[in-house]
């Protein structure tokens, strides 16, 4: 049963996609009432159930507050969103768009229908990169890319509406989602992949010839890039103790992340370990914009909210993807020939 014995009822924007989908099947575990509405045009179907599923656009105010309605929603979780560095860079429009303005219609949306508190989706991606490691929730904010900078306007739009219109909110600044489900069910399936644990396991299997390491002299303990991975249950859990303490008048940030930092060639060998042979990979030339080091600092969540992750391990994260990568080798498109 949710705890203290209420139980909520959410509707997660985006909430067919590999975070939100993670999000909404813990919540349904832990007694609660979730569904997504999803465009489906990144999210997986296959990844909720189908009474959970209301296909519809953020684009569409009308469709947002039937599905408002219709559901009796306590809360909003605001996962939808465009989230690749190279894309925003080269079509801002569309990221602002979606970023930005569908935030808006969900806002307007929810005045409508009387639904006073959101917990918003955000990245660490809205800090400046300049900060001392680790980044804390009073780390300066000045992002340097278009995903980051539309991330954070949708924040002080959120922040706006909020004080206006007596809502609260809950902004959770991802690091590295990462993993599947513990139970090999659900995992991460994208159109178009870019994190570095499927890719490396693609490597694994023979999806692709190899993995790119960006940048092998970097001023770290192996001269690859340190990056802070959190486990799609451990989001999860930060989302279910967020909303359940979240009152209208409430404004907060949470850094989402365990708070130490692993190296990309720590990730290939641990992957190396899971899969038990070696996996093919090369160091080249670094990105433009990618900051060598990026770890936050969960103190508030643990403290305020009393968050404890459970997969604190780059191996044990990995295992959960490698069971998945296994179990259902094309992803969601395995599971219909089930």
């Amino acid at each position: 049963m949710a705890t203290g014995g209420r139980t909520m009822r959410f509707l997660m924007t985006g909430g067919a996609g590999y975070v939100g989908s993670a999000c909404l099947r813990w919540l349904l575990k832990q007694g609660h009432e979730a569904y997504a509405f999803d465009d489906l045009s990144e999210g997986n179907a296959a990844a909720v159930p189908p009474d959970r599923l209301i296909q519809g656009s953020i684009h569409d105010r009308g469709a947002i507050e039937a599905a408002l309605r219709d559901q009796r929603i306590d809360s909003v979780m605001h996962f939808a969103a465009v989230a690749s560095v190279p894309d925003s860079i080269a079509d801002p429009d569309t990221y602002w768009q979606v970023n930005l303005m569908g935030t808006k219609n969900v806002l307007d949306a929810m005045r409508a229908c009387g639904v006073r508190t959101l917990l918003f989706s955000s990245t660490a991606a809205t800090y400046s990169f300049d900060n001392p490691m680790p980044l804390t929730e009073a780390s300066k904010l000045e992002p340097q890319v278009p995903y980051g900078t539309t991330k954070l306007a949708a924040e002080r739009l959120i922040a706006d509406y909020a004080r206006a219109y007596d809502m609260g909110y809950t902004f959770l600044r991802y690091f590295n989602a990462s993993g599947a489900d513990p139970d090999g069910e659900f995992g991460e399936d994208r159109r178009s992949e870019s994190h570095l644990i499927p890719l490396v396991l693609y490597a694994a299997t023979g999806r692709r010839d190899e993995i790119k390491i960006f940048g092998g002299d970097w001023e770290t303990r192996d001269g690859t890039c340190v990056r802070d991975y959190v486990h799609t249950d451990d989001l999860a859990q930060a989302h279910q103790l967020a909303a359940e303490s979240l009152e209208p008048g409430m404004g907060r940030v949470f850094n989402v992340g365990n708070g130490q930092g692993t190296t990309v060639l720590e990730v290939v060998r641990g992957c190396e370990e899971v899969v038990g042979r070696p996996i093919p990979h090369q160091i080249v030339e670094p990105r433009p914009g990618d900051p060598g080091i990026l770890i936050a600092s969960p103190a508030r969540l643990r403290e305020e909210l009393g968050w404890v992750p459970r997969f604190e391990n780059i191996r044990d994260i990995v295992a959960t993807a490698w069971e998945w990568s296994n179990r259902y080798p094309h992803g969601y498109e395995s599971k219909h020939g089930d």
